[in-house]
């Protein structure tokens, strides 16, 4: 690798892990940012190259029982500058002390699909790292004096000691890409107005690329709202999760590699059976938050527990709860990207749904229909119509495309996201559609021609628009899946 590409590289990685923010807050002249302690929860934050959103990435901090701080960090990023083309994921949690010096780290990141892992905690004498990648592992033990200063804390360390106009403050920072401590210098620009409003925060500025400028303006929270590199060429903005839900969920949807780490669940053991040989299923789920909705009628059964809840699905589950006349006409009308009153689509649905044939019979000829009609892509073509035409889209085209000739059938069906298992060993989000038979809702997976899909067709989510998969932030990242039962 170059020099110019390591630099690249390393600016990168650094301009992830260097960020802190929130919400932005209104700050007025002469506003108190000496702080005592870091400030708390869950931030988000979008990531711009040239004014286009490039990625995201998503910190939460959490005090420890034995006191400090625990600091754990997702985030996920596609550059392309001067011709280089960077894709990094990253997973970071630090441990530190009520003065922000590091204790331990342990760090995941995937670039450009070569994947490393790195731990490191203060010993006696300095810092004890060890990187394993490409199955090879380096063991060190970088000499370090002076307290280590993780990068996610840099921007509070003014703050800590001496946020006054014209101080400047040296600390020493561990760079995980060469593996090396180094100093950085953090100097206090004083009170300005963001470069993309009218608020007013501290501005800071610090010396982590070399040759390149990186000005930081921060709240009297400790928040960071705004970050600009190289003059606005990479900027880092505080957002909130909801405005950052279109652009997580068509990612985590589309299965892009940018954000195909981030959203994988991964299981402790593989399924007993490949998932197509299951008959039902039965998963734990820790951290799915008590804000969200769950759906739990006909295809699946859950039960909310006091830390976790409990999803059935396919032969598992045993309630058949009955499904209201009023409910169905909701899923027989034309919606927004499912138009299922469009003359093409109700030509397609006569053709393929004949009078003679059985419910089930006709939900399986446009399940088999539509997966032979629609060509796999990444990028969701649009709106059910829009896919037909150009026959080519992912997940989501499969599923509002099934849904809206369903619906033109006759057939009460809707469009539903969650997760699903295609290996056995993992789970990553999908979606499909589930239509009503003989009263009770049927999974169907037009994307891979399942009547009924499989039992690790799990739905969190039901409704194609942005706003009913903006839940799906309060989810990506977090959850943690147990299989507690299988029937084959």
């Amino acid at each position: 690798m170059s020099k110019t590409m390591i630099s690249f590289y390393r600016f990168f990685l650094a301009a992830l892990a260097a960020v802190f923010l929130s919400v932005p807050l209104l700050a007025i002249a002469g506003t108190n940012y000496k702080l005592s302690s870091p400030p708390l929860g869950e931030r988000w934050f979008a990531i711009l190259i040239n004014n286009e959103q490039v990625g995201f990435y998503r910190q939460e901090i959490s005090e420890l029982q034995e006191g400090g701080y625990s600091i754990t960090a997702n985030g996920s990023v596609r550059m392309q500058v001067m011709g280089f083309t960077k894709e990094s994921y990253s997973h970071e949690v630090y441990n530190i002390t009520p003065a922000l010096a590091l204790k331990s780290f342990e760090i995941e990141q995937t670039i450009n699909g070569s994947s490393s892992h790195l731990t490191g905690k203060l010993v006696s004498g300095g810092l004890q790292v060890k990187r394993m990648a490409e199955g090879k592992t380096v063991v060190r033990l970088l000499k370090a004096r002076n307290p280590l200063i993780p990068g996610p804390m840099l921007n509070l360390l003014p703050l800590y000691r001496d946020p006054s106009k014209g101080k400047s403050h040296k600390v020493l920072t561990f760079d995980p890409e060469d593996m090396a401590i180094k100093e950085v210098k953090i100097s206090v620009i004083g009170e300005d107005k963001i470069p993309d409003g009218q608020q007013i925060a501290l501005r800071l500025r610090n010396n982590l690329y070399p040759f390149v400028g990186n000005d930081i303006w921060i709240d009297s929270g400790g928040n960071t709202l705004f970050e600009s590199v190289r003059d606005g060429l990479v900027i880092t903005r505080a957002e909130t999760s909801t405005n950052l839900a279109a652009f997580i969920s068509g990612m985590a949807l589309s299965k892009k590699d940018l954000i195909y780490d981030f959203s994988l669940v991964r299981i402790d053991s593989p399924l007993k059976q490949p998932p197509s040989r299951l008959k039902g299923l039965s998963v734990s789920i820790e951290g799915y938050g008590d804000q969200i909705p769950l759906l739990s009628n006909g295809w699946q059964e859950v039960e909310r527990k006091s830390d976790h809840i409990v999803i059935k699905t396919g032969s598992l589950v045993k309630k058949k709860e009955p499904v209201l006349q009023i409910v169905t006409e909701n899923y027989i009308k034309t919606s927004d990207g499912i138009e299922s009153s469009s003359p093409d689509i109700i030509a397609r649905a006569r053709a393929l749904a004949e009078p003679s044939k059985s419910e089930i019979d006709k939900v399986k000829a446009i399940a088999d229909w539509t997966s032979k009609w629609i060509e796999d892509q990444i990028e969701d073509a649009g709106s059910a119509l829009t896919g037909m035409n150009k026959r080519a889209g992912n997940c989501q085209t499969h599923a509002k495309l099934y849904t809206a000739i369903a619906r033109a059938a006759g057939i009460p069906t809707r469009f539903v996201s969650g997760l699903v298992s295609q290996d056995g060993a993992s789970f990553l989000y999908h979606s499909w559609a589930e239509s009503l038979i003989d009263g009770r809702w049927i999974a169907v997976d037009p994307t891979f021609n399942q009547v009924p899909a499989d039992p690790t067709h799990i739905a969190f989510f039901e409704g194609n628009q942005i706003s009913d998969l903006a839940p799906i932030v309060g989810v990506i990242g977090k959850i943690r899946l147990k299989v507690l039962e299988q029937e084959e």
